[in-house]
């Protein structure tokens, strides 16, 4: 983690959780650190598996900052993350006074959609997504499931209403993807879009598809 980030940085909070999509969470953990932003990291248990089933060893909690510069290139060294217990209902951005700007949990498992849906708080991940409804400040949502119950529907409905922005892991086609990369850039540029973040990741719309 660098040293160097301004204190006065935007700071975001990213949780990420058991759903599949492991490199969209990587590729939007680097992309705000190459923006100069400081991070409150969360990972739930499942999340902390999925980073080992999807991306190898080397992307294991302890290896992470050496596999994004490695992946994604120093610029991602201009920010600089803080690794927090999901278990930690004590922590900082359990809290409405924590001078977060706001948060994304990418993926978005069913169980924690449920969690925010409802208001349960059980854990930090939870508790935090409440902190920004309860505060209006962006919550973005990425839920990875398919097909979706009715009951999962309507949880997703619940969090909307109450104001956060659903985005599901649904990456387009019309930038002509090559890679699995390219899928990853798409996704994270729309999720910082939608955290108010300026990006080149994602390119807008103009009507027709170069080829």
């Amino acid at each position: 983690m660098s040293a160097d980030a301004s204190p006065r940085a935007p700071r975001y909070t990213v949780a990420i959780t058991g759903a599949s999509g492991a490199l969209y969470a990587v590729r939007t953990v680097a992309a705000l650190l190459e923006q100069g932003c400081e991070l409150d990291l969360v990972i739930s248990d499942y999340g902390r598996r999925l980073l080992v089933d999807e991306l190898g060893t080397e992307a294991t909690l302890d290896r992470l900052m050496p596999y994004l510069e490695r992946k994604y290139g120093d610029g991602v060294g201009r920010g600089r993350y803080d690794v927090i217990s999901n278990r930690d209902l004590g922590a900082t951005i359990a809290s409405g006074s924590r001078p977060t700007r706001g948060m994304v949990i990418v993926p978005c498992s069913m169980k924690s959609l449920a969690g925010v849906a409802n208001g349960l708080s059980r854990n930090l991940v939870e508790r935090a997504a409440d902190v920004m409804l309860k505060e209006r400040k962006p919550l973005v949502i990425v839920p990875r499931e398919t097909p979706m119950s009715l009951p999962q529907l309507r949880n997703m409905v619940r969090c909307a209403e109450a104001g956060a922005v659903v985005l599901p892991a649904m990456p387009g086609f019309y930038h002509l993807p090559k890679t699995l990369d390219d899928l990853a850039d798409f996704l994270a540029g729309k999720i910082l879009s939608a955290l108010g973040v300026d990006q080149r990741l994602c390119a807008d719309w103009t009507g027709r598809v170069e080829r």
